[in-house]
């Protein structure tokens, strides 16, 4: 079997912005990416006044993987892997 069919698991911080409250962002990793998303962390405001953040490990085969985090780079949210990440 091929190293890039081989299924992986990579970690990130991701920051949603207010304006992007509505849309379902971590919900196209999983259907237009095939994704399994696991959230590990959050904070999102119930009023959704200011941004939110996600902590979320992707599951996948590696272009699965990078096609979803060039997606998040398309919206222009800052992603911050687990290498960036003290705390993890």
């Amino acid at each position: 079997m091929a190293s890039e069919d081989t299924l992986k698991s990579k970690r990130i911080r991701l920051r949603i912005p207010k304006d992007y409250h509505q849309e379902p962002v971590i919900s196209h990793l999983i259907s237009d990416y095939g994704l399994t998303v696991n959230i590990t962390a959050a904070i999102l405001g119930a009023n959704a006044v200011g941004d939110g953040w996600f902590d979320l490990e992707l599951k996948g085969i590696d272009p699965q993987i990078q096609d979803g985090l060039s997606y998040l780079q398309g919206l222009q949210l800052e992603v911050w892997d687990d290498s960036k990440i003290a705390d993890w």
